[in-house]
């Protein structure tokens, strides 16, 4: 057992995570806790809460990990995290379209090689309404710019919490979540659309036949399993022979002042092997 995840360990070249923390200063302890002990290369935030002078930059550099941050104030907002490597920003924001877009929401960097985006997709409830709407132009400004990045023909992980849940079996009951933005047609229709570029949804193609769940909305709902899957980390077709390993760390909601969201990660192997 110990020879082989020796070798394991050393065709793995990367390691990458996304994760929606759900607040980072509220729970800076259990994430710096999660990093220590599965020690992922490059991470993806969501829902960070909190504006780029008041990110714990200094603490997580201390546990290894370079940072940059597209923050705002008490909402929304995104990391990336690389330890033992700093990420070169390439886009903070998506392209515009038509006004000016204040929520914090897209990052993008490089890292080794590889482009990294992380993404927290709007909710869009209460919905139909104006929340909504704002959901389906955002996908749409996705979806443009997520084409270029194909075309570009880079190795690029698209990750981040997308509020979107697939199909009916990526939920524990989609009946009772019927009324709800991320399980609407139109969402998912925008999501299909998304893949149909060429992304690899790392968990389902790892896992076509499993129940994986990255979300629950609260502690009991943890306990009885009645998630959600709408973490996901899609890579871009170059990247899909690479794929290793793609896990979700479900512990990690059990503990105590966890996120809603658990930590979610794929493992790629190096080119050649």
């Amino acid at each position: 057992m110990a020879a082989a995840a020796r070798a394991r360990a050393t065709a793995v070249a990367m390691k990458i995570a996304t994760y929606n923390v759900n607040g980072v200063n509220g729970r800076l302890r259990r994430i710096l806790e999660w990093l220590q002990e599965t020690a992922p290369d490059v991470v993806c935030l969501q829902e960070i809460k909190t504006t780029d002078e008041k990110c714990p930059a200094q603490a997580l550099a201390s546990a290894g990990y370079h940072s940059i941050w597209h923050g705002q104030r008490s909402h929304h907002g995104v990391a990336i995290l690389s330890r033992g490597r700093r990420p070169v920003e390439r886009r903070r924001g998506l392209p515009q379209s038509g006004s000016e877009d204040a929520e914090a929401r897209y990052l993008e960097a490089e890292v080794a090689g590889i482009v990294v985006a992380s993404i927290y997709l709007p909710n869009g409830n209460p919905q139909p309404g104006p929340r909504f709407d704002y959901k389906l132009a955002w996908m749409e400004r996705l979806i443009a710019h997520a084409q270029t990045l194909i075309d570009c023909g880079r190795p690029v992980v698209l990750a981040g919490d997308f509020n979107v849940v697939p199909t009916d079996f990526d939920i524990y009951d989609a009946w009772a979540w019927q009324l709800d933005a991320v399980t609407q047609p139109e969402t998912r229709q925008a999501y299909r659309r998304l893949l149909s570029q060429g992304w690899i949804d790392s968990h389902r193609h790892l896992h076509p036949a499993d129940r994986i769940y990255t979300f629950w909305v609260n502690a009991h709902a943890f306990r009885r399993n009645a998630g959600f899957r709408m973490d996901f980390l899609l890579l871009s077709p170059s990247l899909a022979p690479l794929l290793a390993a793609a896990e979700v760390d479900a512990p990690f909601r059990g503990r105590e002042g966890a996120s809603d969201h658990a930590p979610t990660w794929i493992e790629l192997e190096e080119p050649g092997r």
